[in-house]
């Protein structure tokens, strides 16, 4: 199955993550990336967070003020069925990097602006399956860009 990244996003800690042209991806994630809680987000288990465009593009469909890097994701990916990305599952994005989705990401407070009501909980997995972002380890990194290919590897 075969998509393409959207936007690579990073930001100095917090939201919204801001689209890069070019990001360099190592084993803790995206070099000049940052988070705001390390204790709770990032990690070699969570290097990157994912997200589905086509989520996105529902949940603005709902109306909530969400767009691209709003919900803290490093990489936003469309054309993969996002149903299919579960724990254990590995994905190619660009020629280089290989990461494995390590869980589900379970919304924080600091996202809550891309949402009408201000409840992250809408994506949260346990809420509402499917519409989770997901964490992920960089099992190989190498340099990522909008337009490079995204594969859902079989098992």
């Amino acid at each position: 199955m075969l998509g393409s990244i959207v936007q690579v996003n990073v930001s100095r800690g917090g939201v919204p993550k801001l689209p890069v042209l070019e990001a360099l991806v190592g084993e803790t994630g995206i070099d000049g990336d940052e988070v705001a809680h390390p204790e709770v987000h990032g990690g070699p288990e969570r290097a990157l967070c994912l997200f589905a465009l086509e989520r996105i593009e529902a949940l603005a469909a709902e109306g909530h003020p969400i767009a691209a890097g709003t919900a803290g994701e490093n990489v936003t990916i469309r054309g993969i069925d996002w149903d299919s990305v579960l724990p254990g599952s590995r994905l190619r994005l660009g020629p280089d990097v290989l990461v494995e989705v390590t869980r589900f990401t379970t919304p924080c407070t600091t996202i809550r602006g891309s949402f009408r009501d201000r409840d992250s909980n809408r994506i949260h997995h346990n809420l509402h399956p499917g519409w989770s972002r997901a964490y992920a380890m960089v099992i190989h990194g190498g340099t990522l860009r909008p337009g490079d290919t995204v594969e859902l590897l079989e098992g």
